[in-house]
This record gives C-alpha cells, structure tokens and sequence, in this order.
C-alpha cells in the first residue's frame, strides 16, 4: 500500500519552488465566512513543508476553511512557551482550575473548580491529554479570561503569517467561529519549533502521569512512525480527524498536517504516506535531482461533509457518542456472501490497533457490503498488519471493493487458497 502511494505521489516534475505563504491575499480573500463553512465542501484537506525553508511539496486544499479542533492547542502553547521564555510565569507557577474550566466538555483531566495543577503539568496534560479544561484553565491564567485570551491568540497568528485563521477558545472545542486552514497550521507548527525549540520537546511525550494515573498521548504516529516527535491531534464530528505531525530523518525535517480525515487509522495512514514520499523527495534533491512534488497522490477522498458542529461531543481522538442512522435512512443489506472464503483487505498499517480500528471503521462505513463478514484478527506482513474480512463469494468480494474504492479508499480482493 505505501508502495503504491509513493508511485502515485511521486509523480515528478520540474518547476519552481512553493514558499509556505500563499501570495498577498487580496481584501476580499482575506474574509473568511466564519459564521459556518459551506454544507458542500469536503472536509479533506492536506499539506507537506520543508521545515528548514518553508518550502511547500505538497498542497491539497490547503487554503481552504477548516475547523482546527485540538491543534488549536498547540497556538495555546506557543503562548504559554512566549510567557515563559519572557518570564512572565515558571514552569511551577500554579495554574488555578475555574468553575468555568472545570465545566468543559471532556477530553479533560477531570479537576474540580479551585483545585490547581503547575503550568509544566497543564502544558503537558495539553500535550498528551488534550485536556480541554486545563486548556481553559492555562487561558485564564495568561489572558484573565478566555475570550480575552482566544484575541491574543487570533492576532499572535496573524503576526506569524496565519492570514486564514481565527480563534474563539483555547480547546479547539466546537465553535463554528474558530477557523483555521492546512497552511496555517503548517506555519504555526513550523513557528513553534523556530521560536521555542527549547520547548518543542514537549509534543514528543508518550505518557503524562498526573495524581497517580497515566495517560497515554493521542498522537500514536510517535509509536508507530520512525522520526516522528509531534506535534498534535484533533478531532469533533464537525472537523473530522485531524493531525499536525512532524518527523526528521537523515537531518531533514518535514511538517505534515493532515485534516478532515474519516477515522484515525485513515489519517495517520495518509501522513505516514506523505511524509515517506516528502524524504523521499528530499533525498533524491540531495542526489543532485532538481524536482518538485505534482499535486497527484493517493488520499482518503472525504466522505462527509462540514456542517454545523454538534455541541454532544468532545475534543478527542476518541469519538463520543453520536446517534445512529434512522433505519430508513440505512442501505439494505446485500448479504456479503455468506458461504463463501474469498478474503477482503482494506487497509495495511504500522500498528495493530490502527488495523484493528480500520476494521471498525469499514463495517460501520460499508455495512451494507460487509454483512455477514467475517472480520480476520490483524496479522503481521512484511512490516505491517492485514485489516482483512473473509467468508465472501468472489462477486460479493468484487462489490465490497469496488463500493471502497469509489470512495478512494485502498481495497483488495484476496483469492482463496
């Protein structure tokens, strides 16, 4: 599969150099409708930056309106590492819990209005967590209120270059308002380890333990992905799975943000995709090849698109309870075969849980076609794990595949035997 996906992104080309910063925006692109996104526009949206120059090597949407969700954190911390590195707060300076902070919707820490936690554990409950009530709580404490600190926010954005974004809160939690782009989040990314690389580090921790319990970090590409140490995750019903990831290798670094993808083992595939072929690019350049990325790559095609975001959920990689479809509104069955032994695959990844999510993610997408299916636990091949189903026909096979790749997601029928 990322075999595939760097014959299809390496389509070369000579031509000239993409700087990160699209060109002057004239006054009436510089107004972004923020009241709400068009119901018609897909949520996918992706770029890829040389983080040394700046250079853009790949664009797909990147300048078009998206909801950031939790990568908003990381402008939160860009704040908090200005305010320390002015000496305005230290790393153990309490960071009080309000009533307000305290009612955020979850993912949280779970702190009780007036408890406090230090300005080093609310940076890294951000980091890790994503808490969105620390993250109110680390506004407050830098800005005296929320929206207050939501304006500084917008207007240290606009000084970096983040002409398409504006802030409203500090959680990334829904709010129709809250705007950002690809290429801006590319560019705060890029500004957080220019500026304050003697805090980059942070985004790289794996656990955060806090009053006795460990909490795992969001971003599993820092598991899973050799060369990766950040940056942040994000995800609502509204903005769909969101990542802002960096990797270096071979002393190159690359930052790729990744936005609106359908589940999160789709979005981590789709940024190891870019970032693998990004190096690849980058290594031939420095064999003397002068070349320049083609926009022609596989990626997840979106398969909503952005609406109105629900208040009934959180700000996490861990999607909250959401209704299900009226039966009238879903597909009748089509019995994928239920006496057959042909095999599916529909998806091969770096980690386990990744595959296993993906076959979550396709029976609960293309249940109509994988009814009767059976789901093969995920197995280990050439590096990656299988997400495969079974007990098809050949016919029924050919359908399920076929309903997949309309949606251009990897699929492939296995023969039996």
């Amino acid at each position: 599969m990322l075999e595939r996906a760097r014959r299809l992104f390496a389509s070369l080309a000579l031509g000239a150099v993409t700087a990160i910063a699209p060109a002057a925006a004239t006054s009436a692109q510089a107004q972004i409708p923020y009241t709400e996104l068009s119901a018609s526009e897909p949520k996918y949206a992706a770029i890829v930056v040389d983080a040394t120059s700046g250079e853009v090597l790949y664009a797909k949407r990147a300048d078009s309106p998206r909801y950031p969700a939790s990568i908003t954190k990381v402008m939160t911390l860009y704040l908090a590492f200005e305010a320390l590195a002015a000496g305005r707060i230290k790393l153990d300076d309490p960071v009080v819990v309000s009533p307000r902070a305290a009612a955020q919707a979850p993912t949280k820490l779970g702190l009780k209005a007036g408890e406090s936690l230090t300005v080093e554990q609310a940076m890294l409950s951000l980091a890790t967590k994503s808490a969105n009530d620390i993250a109110v709580a680390l506004a407050e404490t830098l800005g005296g209120t929320e929206s207050r600190f939501a304006a500084m926010m917008t207007l240290r954005a606009r000084e970096l270059g983040m002409t398409q974004t504006r802030f409203v809160n500090a959680s990334g939690l829904p709010d129709s308002r809250q705007i950002s782009t690809a290429r801006d989040l590319a560019i705060l990314s890029r500004a957080v380890m220019r500026d304050y690389p003697q805090y980059y580090d942070l985004f790289s921790t794996r656990n955060f333990t806090f009053r006795g319990t460990s909490m795992r970090n969001h971003n599993g590409m820092l598991n899973s992905v050799p060369g990766v140490d950040g940056i942040k995750t994000g995800y609502t019903n509204a903005s769909g799975y969101n990542i802002a990831v960096s990797a270096v290798r071979d002393n190159r670094r690359l930052i790729t943000v990744v936005l609106g993808a359908p589940s999160t083992a789709a979005r981590n595939q789709n940024a190891e995709q870019l970032l693998l072929t990004g190096f690849d690019v980058m290594n031939r350049r420095s064999r003397g090849e002068l070349i320049t990325v083609a926009q022609t790559i596989f990626e997840p095609e979106p398969m909503n698109a952005i609406s109105r975001p629900s208040y009934q959920q959180g700000d996490s990689d861990v999607q909250l309870t959401s209704a299900p479809a009226p039966a009238a509104a879903r597909p009748p069955a089509q019995g994928a075969a239920r006496s057959g032994n042909w095999i599916v695959q529909v998806g091969a990844f770096k980690s386990k849980a990744d595959a296993t999510e993906q076959l979550g993610f396709v029976t609960k997408r293309f249940g109509a076609h994988f009814a009767g299916a059976k789901r093969l636990p995920p197995d280990k091949q050439g590096g990656t794990y299988r997400a495969r189903f079974t007990g098809f026909t050949e016919a029924s096979a050919k359908q399920a595949c076929s309903a997949m790749k309309a949606k251009r997601l990897d699929c492939m029928v296995v023969r039996p035997g």
